[in-house]
């Protein structure tokens, strides 16, 4: 029957011709068949499908596979056994140089006709060795896609015990070194489809495993800390966004406190991060970015916390633009925005984008469009009111906002003060070079406290004036006079 089906499958017959042919022989494949006879369909059934050249051939081979496995039980166990499946995963099939590309689907395929038979146990230790080993070699995404359907569906093929979490950690390896070489959105859709299909398996085993959570976290963090010049992939993002937003803050909070990770490492991680907010289905990826950036806040590491900001600020406010990246963008941006009120740099990186940002929004015209132009008009009269001495800069901006709401001050004091980094500015000034520097003349000059750059001109004027200067520099200390003591300090 074997030679007889080839024979069909090899000749010049029209397509319509062989499918009813075929059809022939695997209604006669239902019908008693001796173990000899079975196990040349099978082989033959494996060829079709590991090796078939045509989509027709395979999907022979596929339905042959199943008859026998619904009817030809026993002969199918004897077959699809252990060993002939170790020889599939470590020497593949096929002549040399063209191995098939579909041993997972075949197996796939097989098992369930052999879940419930004696040699189960023996298949399943199989597959739970064998597919760490083939995850440690560092498969491609269309590899690991079938791997991750394959132990979603059969949990018991997942490895176990110290090898699930090494599992776990080398699948996080593999998605880092996901990347789609196309820019068509067809072949994006079908990139992030994949992806999300080996994320669920980590979720999957995250769910029944909590355990494995942690180390897999750790190999998360050792990738994108590596200083190198290939950034790791977005996808990393996926992995992120199936932990339990209940584990962050213990998570977060030991990471920041570990002094074994320097602060360049910290620096990279951090900048990778918030290049996650392209991710278009990254669900709570700006909590977790957020939390970061307040845990390293609350250990002083201000300057990696200004670093990334001036960084990054921009590309954040870019994703507004994009309706299913705005909210997380947006969150992250309020963030950075309202904390980094020691200086007006950050802000004005973002000048020369805001009216074609808030034009294009405005165009939009949506909810979420309309959420976002308030959320950005509060930030900026925010920024206003911190950074109040350049009003010649803010005029376009004062323009691009003027029908949008005006948040009251005690509103904009409560913002500012809910986000600030720190209430000591020595302890910024420190870390930061501009804010202690001096200008060319040798004069520091006074920070802004917020809308006091007036009462700061005429201080400065003051002192410049060398006859008012030396005057109250040489007056007596007098409680009476307590205005004049503190001039002179």
């Amino acid at each position: 029957m074997d030679k007889i089906l080839e024979a069909i499958l090899a000749s010049s017959y029209p397509d319509h011709m062989k499918q009813g042919l075929v059809r022939r022989i695997i209604e006669a494949l239902k019908r008693t068949m001796d173990t000899e006879q079975c196990w040349s369909m099978l082989e033959l059934s494996t060829k079709l499908f590991l090796l078939g050249d045509t989509k027709f051939k395979r999907s022979v081979g596929k339905e042959i596979l199943e008859v026998c496995g619904l009817y030809h039980q026993e002969a199918f166990e004897e077959f699809f056994n252990a060993q002939f499946l170790l020889s599939l995963l470590q020497e593949g099939y096929g002549p040399l140089g063209k191995r098939s590309l579909y041993v997972f689907d075949y197996i796939h395929l097989g098992l369930p006709f052999v879940m419930d038979g004696p040699s189960a146990n023996d298949v399943f230790s199989l597959l739970r060795t064998e597919v760490l080993r083939k995850i440690c070699e560092r498969p491609g995404l269309k590899q690991c896609v079938k791997i991750s359907k394959l132990l979603i569906q059969y949990p018991l093929c997942v490895p176990t015990g110290k090898r699930q979490v090494l599992f776990c950690q080398q699948l996080v390896q593999c998605i880092g070194q996901f990347h789609t070489t196309s820019g068509r959105e067809e072949a994006i859709m079908e990139f992030l489809d994949q992806v999300i299909q080996v994320s669920l398996l980590l979720q999957k085993i995250w769910k029944t495993q909590v355990a494995s959570i942690l180390p897999s976290l750790k190999e998360l963090f050792a990738i994108i800390s590596t200083i190198d010049d290939h950034d790791p992939s977005i996808a990393l993002a996926s992995v992120v966004q199936y932990v339990p937003l209940e584990l962050m803050d213990g998570i977060l909070r030991n990471l920041t406190n570990d002094d074994s990770i320097t602060d360049l490492q910290m620096l990279t991680a951090i900048g990778r991060m918030i290049e996650w907010v392209s991710w278009p289905l990254g669900n709570s990826l700006d909590k977790w970015i957020i939390a970061l950036l307040k845990n390293l806040a609350a250990v002083k590491k201000f300057s990696i916390l200004m670093e990334v900001t001036l960084s990054k600020i921009e590309r954040v406010f870019s994703k507004l633009l994009y309706p299913i990246l705005r909210e997380g963008a947006l969150s992250i941006l309020r963030y950075m925005l309202l904390s980094f009120q020691h200086s007006h740099e950050a802000f004005h990186l973002l000048l020369p984008h805001i009216p074609r940002v808030i034009a294009a929004l405005q165009k939009e015209n949506s909810n979420s469009a309309s959420h976002c132009l308030n959320q950005l008009a509060e930030l900026i009269y925010c920024m206003f009111f911190c950074f109040s001495g350049f009003p010649d800069l803010y005029e376009p901006l004062v323009e691009a906002i003027k029908a949008l709401p005006i948040p009251n001050e005690d509103r904009i004091k409560h913002l500012l003060g809910q986000n600030a980094w720190t209430s000591q500015k020595n302890e910024l000034a420190n870390l930061y070079p501009r804010l202690a520097s001096k200008s060319e003349t040798g004069k520091i000059g006074l920070i802004n406290l917020g809308n006091t750059c007036y009462m700061n001109s005429i201080l400065q004027a003051l002192f410049m004036a060398s006859d008012f200067r030396r005057t109250v520099l040489n007056l007596a200390e007098n409680t009476s006079q307590p205005l004049m003591a503190k001039l002179q300090w």
